[in-house]
């Protein structure tokens, strides 16, 4: 498998999702907040939704690859498992009892914890241990990760490789450290993952959500609140140095929940026809275009910024010949809004102008359906609560080019 995408709606091959388990019911009324949630989802019924949803795409003709299916096979390795579980218990001073405590574990359950954690009480019904003493029975040894299911953050393979995502919120680095550790080990991909960033160390924020490829040729990241400039910077280094890529376009998001990532504000679902949310795009006004420079003394990649104050849609216009506009909500302002919170432009490109979107968002889809694009509906009343859309649920890993 190659990992490189030229664009984003390319016929899908292959996607990574991950069915929502019971991380989500470590979700309280008390503790959203603290995990980057806004409700607290009836576990069930999102996972009969998912469910809809990874049918729908393998009906399409795409393969579908579970993380948790993906997980197992990786932590077959008895290497892996315990160096990740060392690293999870290092700040329990239980590292040195990792060997001890995996053993009581079968490796399925071992990729379930990575996931859902595991409290205090659920460790002593199986191993108990001097450390435990002075630790609350709820405590977490291993917090869960319920936004694990938006798959595209973890990481984003774009034209030249794949974008190792550094989180913003350290609750949600384990997602991207399970993608990482899957990618460079999986037989699947082995020999396939190199890393774009982060690189030597750095520690700057970028998030797969705020990444969209443009074109063969172009770029656009979103500089948000979980994705930094710095971030953005490297990456523009390093997909001019492998590759054709001759633009990134660094696009000002401003701190709102709803439009959280670039691709919560517009998609693209053909070569030029884009999804977007009206509000958002008419608040950004400015954006940075990075290009290639010369070479310094040492080798390295030298980039040029050039500053446009222009709104996201001019810009786009002059990237993409003969733009095509939808606004969600069909261009209502209160429908629009409404539907943004649901995600209305984030919509699931499975094929040029063929999408994955929430069946609520209806009067988004009913505009899409007008200009002939296919859209394939999929029920929401427990997905959408994470403020998430099906893009946000997804990981493309191969796409025909076009």
């Amino acid at each position: 498998m190659k990992l490189k995408l030229q664009s984003e709606f390319g016929s899908l091959n292959t996607v990574i999702t991950h069915r929502p388990g019971h991380e989500i019911e470590r979700l309280t009324p008390y503790n959203t907040s603290e995990l980057l949630f806004e409700d607290v989802p009836y576990l069930e019924v999102m996972q009969k939704e998912h469910d809809v949803f990874t049918s729908l795409i393998r009906q399409t003709g795409a393969e579908v690859l579970r993380l948790h299916d993906l997980l197992v096979d990786v932590l077959l390795d008895e290497k892996i498992l315990v160096d990740l579980f060392k690293h999870e218990f290092t700040d329990h001073k239980l590292d040195h009892r990792a060997e001890e405590i995996i053993v009581r574990y079968s490796t399925a359950e071992c990729a379930n914890i990575l996931v859902a954690g595991l409290r205090v009480k659920e460790l002593k019904r199986k191993y108990n241990c001097k450390e435990l003493d002075d630790k609350g029975e709820n405590e977490y040894l291993i917090q869960p990760s319920p936004n694990q299911y938006f798959m595209r953050d973890p990481a984003a393979v774009v034209q030249t490789g794949v974008i190792n995502s550094s989180m913003k919120f350290p609750s949600r680095q384990r997602e991207s450290n399970l993608v990482r550790i899957i990618f460079e080990n999986h037989p699947k991909f082995k020999g396939a993952y190199y890393r774009i960033y982060p690189e030597n160390g750095q520690a700057h924020s970028i998030e797969g959500g705020d990444v969209i490829v443009l074109s063969d040729h172009a770029l656009a990241i979103g500089n948000s609140e979980r994705t930094d400039r710095k971030a953005i910077e490297e990456v523009a280094r390093q997909v001019m140095k492998e590759g054709n890529v001759q633009r990134v376009y660094e696009v000002d998001l401003p701190p709102k929940r709803n439009f959280m990532h670039l691709d919560t504000v517009f998609t693209m679902i053909d070569e030029n026809l884009i999804v977007t949310y009206p509000d958002a795009m008419d608040s950004i006004l400015r954006t940075s275009v990075w290009h290639a420079d010369e070479k310094d003394d040492k080798g390295n990649l030298q980039l040029k910024e050039e500053r446009v104050n222009e709104s996201i849609i001019s810009i786009l216009k002059k990237e993409i010949p003969y733009l095509e506009v939808i606004e969600t909500g069909a261009g209502n302002p209160d429908i629009a809004s409404r539907e943004q919170w649901y995600d209305g432009a984030n919509v699931f490109a499975v094929g040029p102008r063929r999408v994955i979107s929430y069946n609520r968002n209806k009067f988004t889809n009913r505009a899409l359906r007008e200009i002939g694009v296919e859209v394939l509906e999929i029920p929401s009343s427990e997905l959408s609560r994470g403020l998430g859309g099906p893009r946000c649920m997804t990981m493309p890993v191969d796409r025909n080019d076009h």
